[in-house]
């Protein structure tokens, strides 16, 4: 599961939109997104379909995925348009500092402020077996306070929500209590359809007619849902929006594979985990990845594992040489002699043409042959699927003909055993001098061994 977080202008509006088509609820939501470069609040107060604006006071707060924005003084209360305009302009731009991260703030969502004499919390979130659905009458700025006063139930995978008495954990004391439980059951029912991993309403209230509004709202949603609800994923008209976590920019590289990842119909995944590290990973398939990522910190080399990332979805020769050129730039970048490692692995695919995906991984492999030799880095490769043989094969030759460290096993090897071999080489390799590395590679000194053993004279124990 690919957890995302979205903007609160996102999981409202959502949370709006499919109320009314899904469960014939309607929320009188208003709200406005301010971001950098876009148009003020004064200019947008002047839209048809922002003039509440100039009739109503307002609530104006950061819109950047962080919490805790009242105990950091960063929502402004009942205030007029240009009050909420002078706010947002003093801080657009500006960097804060929230639980130990920095970052400018670039996104402001206002809304009409409302007078409310109760706060509620309402969380869901989707754990392992179970979805658990959490609710108190004590909700607001001081939650984790009071996360005693929480009552949660938890709500098997494929149970309705209708069979569910959520009496138990709303109980008869409640102002409007058969409105909320009404309520949490629409709300969980956008949860499952739109494939939400976490709903938060910290605090709801109940507007003038004694029915639910949510003040504050944070979501995340299963990206790797959006083959059945990206149509569903809409948000004034346009593809939902996956912002960075707050304080984190992308790298270059992230942002060029971000941009191939947009233009094909495969999926090519990159983050930057430590740029110094030295084991680097090029993974096929979303799982694998996390299989690999899990064993690398599972063997207590966490803090060496330069990237988290994924090829997957049956990319071309094109996209999978770029994706394999700027894997193979980051992990030979900077060489100071020390031992480093490229895990090229992967399950056994279904449908991916291995040998394709390896013709552009070869053609990435030629072009930083001096770089891997330079930097030390030893590759390590595990496939299997459509065709795994002569990708295979292609891979053992390019390591014989340009006499680079490359290892090579079939899916008879235990899929992250080559983590351990990964391991081993980073800690037991000598040291090389990166100024006379390709020196002594050019006059025969290298090491092309390209078979499960290290030697490149087929004696290996594996058959590949």
């Amino acid at each position: 599961m690919a957890r995302k977080k979205i903007r609160e202008y996102s999981s409202k509006s959502l949370l709006k939109q499919h109320l009314a088509s899904l469960c014939n609820e309607r929320l009188n939501l208003k709200m406005v997104q301010v971001q950098q470069g876009s148009l003020s609040l004064v200019e947008l107060m002047t839209l048809p379909a922002h003039s509440w604006l100039q009739s109503t006071k307002l609530v104006v707060k950061p819109d950047m995925l962080f919490g805790k924005r009242g105990k950091n003084n960063l929502v402004l209360l009942n205030a007029t348009v240009v009050e909420a305009d002078q706010f947002i302009k003093e801080r657009m731009g500006k960097s804060v500092t929230i639980s130990g991260k920095t970052g400018p703030v670039t996104h402001f969502i206002v809304e009409p402020f409302v007078p409310h004499a109760v706060e509620y919390y309402l969380s869901v979130v989707a754990k392992r077996d179970v979805n658990t659905i959490s609710f108190s009458s004590c909700g607001g700025m001081e939650i984790e306070e009071l996360w005693d006063k929480v009552k949660s139930v938890d709500i098997a995978y494929g149970d309705s929500i209708d069979t569910v008495n959520l009496h138990e954990i709303v109980d008869n004391t409640i102002q409007n209590r058969e409105y909320i439980i009404d309520f949490i059951k629409n709300v969980y029912k956008i949860f499952e359809e739109l494939s939400f991993h976490f709903i938060e309403m910290n605090p709801f209230t109940l507007d003038q007619d004694g029915k639910p509004f949510p003040l504050d709202m944070r979501g995340e949603i299963d990206e790797c849902a959006s083959f059945k609800c990206g149509n569903k994923w809409m948000v004034d008209g346009d593809p939902i929006q996956f912002p960075q976590p707050f304080g984190r920019e992308l790298f270059q590289e992230e942002t060029f594979i971000n941009d191939i990842d947009e233009k094909t119909g495969a999926s090519l995944k990159l983050t930057l985990l430590n740029p110094t590290g030295r084991i680097w990973a090029m993974v096929a398939g979303g799982g694998a990845s996390v299989i690999y990522a899990d064993t690398v910190a599972d063997l207590g080399y966490g803090h060496e594992l330069g990237n988290y990332g994924e090829y997957s979805g049956d990319p071309n020769e094109e996209d999978t040489n770029k994706y394999a050129s700027t894997m193979l730039s980051l992990a030979t970048r900077n060489p100071d002699g020390r031992p480093r490692a490229l895990l090229i692995g992967g399950g056994i695919a279904n449908f991916t043409d291995v040998a394709v995906t390896f013709k552009g991984i070869i053609h990435a492999i030629k072009q930083y042959s001096d770089e891997i030799v330079r930097s030390n880095l030893h590759i390590f490769v595990r496939r299997g699927g459509p065709n795994y043989q002569s990708g295979l094969q292609h891979m053992r030759e390019i390591g014989h003909k340009l006499q680079v460290p490359i290892k090579v096993f079939g899916p008879e090897v235990n899929m992250t055993s080559i983590v351990s071999m990964a391991i081993q080489h980073i800690n037991t390799s000598p040291n090389i001098d990166p100024s006379t590395a390709l020196k002594n590679h050019s006059n025969g000194n290298g090491n092309g061994n390209t078979n499960g053993n290290g030697s490149s004279n087929g004696n290996s124990p594996i058959t590949v």
